[in-house]
């Protein structure tokens, strides 16, 4: 098993965000995964700043730490093409450390291009001609793609890594996860659904697991419920309300009736060690394998300081 720190960039600037990750290397994390968003969830949060820029800066000032987009949307606000060279140029920055995490994206970070977000249906099959792109982009030489909502003309990544990056496909469903087996190499997802994996090894998919866990760390439990719900409690309305609000204000009504007790159901939180314990054996229980732990709470260097000493050698 694998351990990661999610790199909450809704919620930090971009020279904090460098700095977590040199920590969580230091405290002994195995990877690093970022939010790439253009807006955050809350304005309480305040911050987004560009991930990709921000993991080059993070390859620069790590050895040995992996990254990960967690997870980049490569349909309306990119274009796949522009991740194919974004990500294997990160990739040869890194010396082949980097994992690119893809899904259909949110309205919160789409919209803002002005083309509209697309339906259900309507991402999930723009993801498919993301993904065919992205790997036909990776073989080399100049290509040409022809698709529904997606066209490529006469493209040709030139710096390409000896290794390609694994694509991490988000899942929420099964369709997704036999996705993430037929057309990337790894699967990522925000539960810990068994049937997800069952899915991904039936259609093939034999790459790495990803699986997000909401914790928040704080010297009391009550510290740490009040500062999940101020920052985070977007994530307790559920995905079908995450992928269609445009902006903060929108999540700020959507979450209004949160109360803190129901951000305490859905963290593992507070100074105690076996919160944190189970939650990450319900995704090992299911079959993930590279654990990201999403902080929520308000002292970033106390948690580092809390996994190196209480969380790592449990895990």
């Amino acid at each position: 098993m694998k351990l990661g720190y999610k790199l909450a960039a809704e919620a930090f600037g971009p020279k904090e965000l460098i700095r977590q990750a040199v920590l969580a290397e230091q405290a002994g994390f195995d990877f690093v995964e970022i939010s790439d968003h253009f807006h955050p969830w809350l304005d309480v949060q305040g911050h987004s700043p560009f991930a990709w820029n921000v993991l080059s800066a993070i390859a620069m000032r790590t050895e040995r730490l992996g990254l990960a987009t967690g997870v980049t949307c490569p349909t309306v606000r990119y274009h796949p093409a522009i991740i194919a060279q974004a990500a294997a140029t990160l990739a040869i920055l890194s010396d082949d450390r980097f994992t690119l995490g893809i899904g259909a994206g949110e309205r919160l970070n789409e919209h803002v291009v002005g083309q509209g977000f697309p339906s259900v249906r309507g991402r999930h099959e723009r993801l498919v001609e993301a993904l065919e792109i992205i790997n036909l982009l990776w073989r080399g030489g100049y290509q040409s793609y022809e698709g529904k909502h997606l066209q490529l003309e006469d493209a040709q990544v030139f710096d390409l890594p000896e290794k390609l990056p694994v694509i991490a496909v988000a899942a929420g469903g099964n369709d997704a996860a036999e996705l993430a087996a037929t057309h990337g190499s790894g699967l990522f997802v925000t539960e810990p659904r068994k049937d997800l994996v069952e899915t991904y090894a039936k259609s093939g998919g034999k790459g790495p697991k990803y699986a997000e866990v909401s914790v928040a760390w704080a010297p009391t439990a009550e510290a740490a419920v009040k500062a999940a719900h101020e920052t985070s409690r977007w994530g307790v309305t559920g995905w079908k309300v995450m992928a269609e609000l445009p902006n903060p204000v929108n999540f700020e009504a959507a979450s209004a009736t949160v109360r803190p007790e129901d951000v305490a159901e859905k963290f593992a939180h507070g100074p105690d060690p076996e919160p944190y314990l189970k939650s990450v054996k319900e995704y090992t229980d299911a079959g993930y394998d590279h654990i990201v732990l999403m902080n929520a709470g308000p002292d970033p260097d106390g948690f580092f300081d809390f996994f190196s000493k209480e969380l790592k050698g449990q895990l």
